[in-house]
């Protein structure tokens, strides 16, 4: 069997000290020092200051949706957030989950990103922010949707979990926005088995956070506001730390398989258009075929013989009932029909590879490029 992604397992004798080392300091969570460690090093590997570690992506959307205050009600009112319906469920239930409306405004059909062009019309008097997808880890009009937000004093919350390390215009994609998060799930480029991160812009929001993912304790016999438990443990910073020492040897191993499908693909399917200025992470393999006809032919086909491509993103999440979308996307649904993400991870050998390119071909036929 083929996996659409594998989980990169690091060294395990390194693991082993990791953990040897916690049996002996009997420090399980709480802010441990391997956890300070990981925190230091991943500021310093990703260009950005106030990044706090949680216990999985999807609490780090939640908080930081906290910190920056826009759960709260606007006149008796749930608040609304201007999101992306292509994205993972998670994006949209977040809010939902924390009485937030989402509110879809569609892509763009060349980015697969949240088209400023469509954010202005979906404001209203009860839009507390906007929730941008770095889809694919492919950056968003950063600065179109800032312009946005300041002139209509909005948050900006942007859900980076497929741009770890991605930078754009020579700086940390993740320094967009009043907080970026991302998740380290197992499947990630970069992951710590579960567990996620936010980077704020502020420093008092980053102080807030650490806070709340505490149960909002603020002293020994103090408990300052509601609070949750989001922790990152010691066994997750472990892992992280053994994943980040051989993180660009993953690298370059994604990018070979990355570049041998582009080679391979390009005119026969369409590929997602990179924004100019983005240094890349390789982490997904996304094409849309002709049709959801033919996209559901590969997909079957390619299961026959044994290899999993994932329908990633889909379905257009404004088309999911209690999520409460009005008006279908176009542009989203269109993607979200025809899209395939193809098996990428590292190990992935060049006769795998092949097969994979072979069964698409016998179905694709193959245009000239536009």
């Amino acid at each position: 069997m083929i996996p659409v992604t594998k989980p990169y397992l690091p060294d395990r004798e390194k693991l082993d000290r990791y953990i040897d080392g916690i049996y002996e300091r009997n420090w399980l969570t709480n802010n441990g020092p391997l956890v300070q460690e990981l925190t230091k090093r991943l500021e310093e590997y990703l260009g950005v200051e106030n990044l706090l570690l949680v216990s999985n992506g999807t609490l780090a959307l939640q908080v930081a949706y906290h910190a920056l205050g826009i759960n709260l009600p606007v006149n008796g009112q749930p608040a609304q957030a201007i999101t992306t319906p292509f994205t993972f469920i998670a994006t949209a239930s977040s809010l939902k989950w924390d009485g937030v409306d989402p509110v879809f405004a569609d892509i763009d059909p060349n980015t697969w990103c949240l088209d400023p062009a469509n954010i202005e019309a979906a404001i209203a008097p009860n839009t507390r922010a906007i929730v941008p997808v770095h889809v694919f880890g492919n950056a968003c009009d950063v600065e179109a949707i800032d312009t946005i937000a300041q002139k209509h004093n909005l948050k900006v919350i942007y859900d980076a979990a497929h741009a770890f390390g991605v930078t754009y215009k020579g700086e940390s994609l993740l320094r967009h926005g009043d907080a970026a998060t991302l998740s380290f799930h197992a499947t990630k480029l970069f992951h710590t088995g579960e567990g996620g991160a936010i980077v704020f812009k502020r420093k008092e929001d980053l102080e807030r956070a650490k806070t709340l993912i505490n149960f909002g304790i603020t002293g020994p016999d103090e408990i300052g506001e509601l609070g949750i438990n989001a922790k990152m443990n010691e066994l997750q910073a472990a892992m992280g730390l053994c994943v980040l020492d051989e993180l660009e040897e993953n690298l370059k191993g994604r990018r070979q398989v990355w570049e041998a499908y582009e080679r391979a693909l390009s005119g026969a399917v369409t590929l997602q258009n990179r924004n100019e200025g983005l240094v890349y992470n390789w982490a997904y393999f996304p094409v849309v075929f002709k049709s959801e006809s033919q996209a559901l032919r590969v997909a079957d086909t390619l299961k026959q013989n044994g290899i999993l491509a994932r329908r990633y993103f889909s379905p257009s999440l404004d088309t999911v009932g209690f999520l409460g979308g009005r008006n279908v996307q176009p542009c989203s649904a269109d993607v979200s029909s025809r899209i395939l993400c193809l098996p990428i991870y590292f190990g992935l050998q060049d006769y795998e590879q092949q097969k994979i390119l072979d069964i698409i071909a016998s179905i694709v036929t193959r245009t000239p490029e536009q």
